[in-house]
């Protein structure tokens, strides 16, 4: 006799609930019974225990975070590819063509963000 729905599958939207309104309910009374007086002291920046001299903003050119954006896409989709090499002998030809068309398309990416300038330095 089989069950509709696998029982597993219960337990674990179960749990997702279960963390999702204690997340929320945490929330709700954290905003609840925080202080919200504002005094001078909490509206003044706060630099190292010294009190700021000249503007805290700095300006950086948009490229270096498009830059860090880029490393962190290709940093993650290395790991893609470690995951792969490990089960390299386990895979046929098809897992060696699929990777093949994942680098590829990395490359049309990087080529792609090497046109717009945005891996130059200078």
């Amino acid at each position: 006799m089989s069950t509709p729905i696998n029982i597993s599958y219960l337990y674990a939207a179960i749990l997702f609930a279960a963390g999702f309104a204690l997340v929320i309910a945490a929330g709700i009374i954290a905003g609840l019974i925080a202080p919200h007086r504002r005094t001078k002291e909490k509206l003044q920046i706060y630099e190292s225990g010294e009190t700021p001299i000249g503007t805290a903003r700095v300006q950086y050119p948009l490229g270096f975070y498009i830059f860090a954006l880029l490393f962190v896409a290709f940093d993650v989709d290395i790991v893609f590819i470690v995951a792969w090499a490990i089960i390299f002998k386990q895979l046929s030809l098809f897992g060696f063509v699929e990777i093949l068309f994942f680098i590829l398309i990395l490359a049309l990416g990087l080529v792609y963000a090497w046109r717009k300038g945005v891996v130059r330095w200078i």
